[in-house]
């Protein structure tokens, strides 16, 4: 066998792409885990509880009783205390507050976890060409989750609110699952740059595109119907109060309204865009199953279908059982393991080349 002198450098950067893949999942994983603490923190009213934004020094919880109730003190002038949780005491403030703090500092962990390992690989070449730009944005805009987490926190000390603002909280919820998906996405790409996989037919890369889309209206859905607590109403299933179409779906002027402020229209539109979504990915695994061989494309579908199907299952068993935090928290966190099958299956039936050239060395 001729001896082939790119053969070292090929490996070299194979292995590059490899190490900086497996960097981008562990900050994949560390953004899955924010979100489920921002469900915990939405669920138990903690997200309140601290009414000052300090990047910096925030990182030290209160070190002093004099700095507690310093704190206890200015989160009393608030909504949220007279309204809800007025006389629970500065032990009752500390259970809300600790779990705000671990989600904030958890957030700073991402971005050093995401910043210092950046700049080793930057220094030492070892970021593949035409990557630089992206992660640099990535790192942007993780910052700029930050900033949106503190314009939501401040919604809800607004007179006569006792939670943020739904729309604000929309936002968030949002840029977290974007920042996830193209962390994600950009992974995928290292460690499968080539596209040799089978060929598939067109027409179920289009489904799962549709499945991924109806997805993601779903989970924006998901976040107006925490946002208006509207999964506190209308516990049946699958009617609301008797009827498929819940009475009053209509009954705001403008009617766009009712898509983001009526409690009756955002639960039936999540249960809706939930149900079509379901039906989608149940659909894309049967056909994957019947028409793809053995391999990653196949048991990517297969994967989107069971978790569609066990999310489903949890959505439904959370409105009935009327949002308790623990199973709140858990629907949320396994939405972005139905955002990760998505992403898997869009990723293994991609169209060929695109990804190879833009990743290429």
């Amino acid at each position: 066998m001729p001896f082939d002198p790119h053969l070292p450098i090929r490996n070299q950067l194979r292995a590059d792409r490899r190490a900086v893949g497996w960097w981008l999942l562990g900050v994949a994983f560390m953004i899955w885990v924010m979100v489920a603490l921002g469900g915990a923190t939405r669920l138990t009213g903690s997200g309140l509880s601290i009414m000052e934004w300090a990047p910096l020094s925030g990182a030290l919880p209160p070190l002093s009783e004099a700095e507690w109730r310093r704190l206890y003190d200015l989160y009393r002038t608030i909504p949220q205390y007279e309204l809800v949780n007025q006389g629970f005491g500065l032990e009752g403030f500390k259970q809300i507050f600790w779990l705000e703090w671990t989600h904030r500092l958890w957030g700073r962990l991402i971005g050093l976890a995401f910043l210092v390992p950046l700049v080793w690989f930057w220094l030492r070449g070892r970021i593949p060409a035409g990557l630089k730009p992206r992660l640099v944005l990535l790192f942007l805009l993780g910052g700029a989750q930050g900033a949106v987490g503190w314009f939501m926190v401040a919604s809800g000390f607004e007179a006569d609110r006792t939670a943020v603002s739904p729309y604000r909280l929309v936002v968030h919820l949002g840029l977290a699952l974007l920042l996830y998906g193209v962390v994600l996405w950009t992974a995928l790409g290292l460690f499968r740059p080539d596209r040799d996989a089978p060929p598939h037919p067109a027409g179920l890369r289009r489904l799962v595109h549709g499945t991924a889309g109806l997805l993601v209206l779903a989970m924006l859905a998901g976040g107006f119907t925490a946002g208006i607590h509207a999964g506190f109403a209308y516990n049946t299933f699958p009617l609301m109060e008797g009827r498929l179409v819940p009475e009053g779906y209509a009954q705001l002027s403008p009617f766009l309204r009712n898509f983001t402020a009526n409690i009756a229209a955002v639960q039936f539109n999540h249960r809706l865009l939930a149900s079509l979504a379901g039906i989608a990915a149940l659909a894309a695994a049967a056909w994957g199953a019947r028409a793809l061989p053995a391999g990653f494309a196949r048991n990517s579908l297969l994967v989107l279908g069971g978790v569609v199907a066990l999310q489903y299952g949890l959505g439904v068993a959370t409105l009935l059982l009327v949002v308790p935090a623990w199973l709140g928290t858990l629907h949320q966190t396994v939405a972005v393991g139905v955002l990760t099958a998505a992403l898997a299956a869009l990723h293994a039936l991609r169209r060929p080349r695109a990804t190879a050239r833009r990743l290429a060395p």
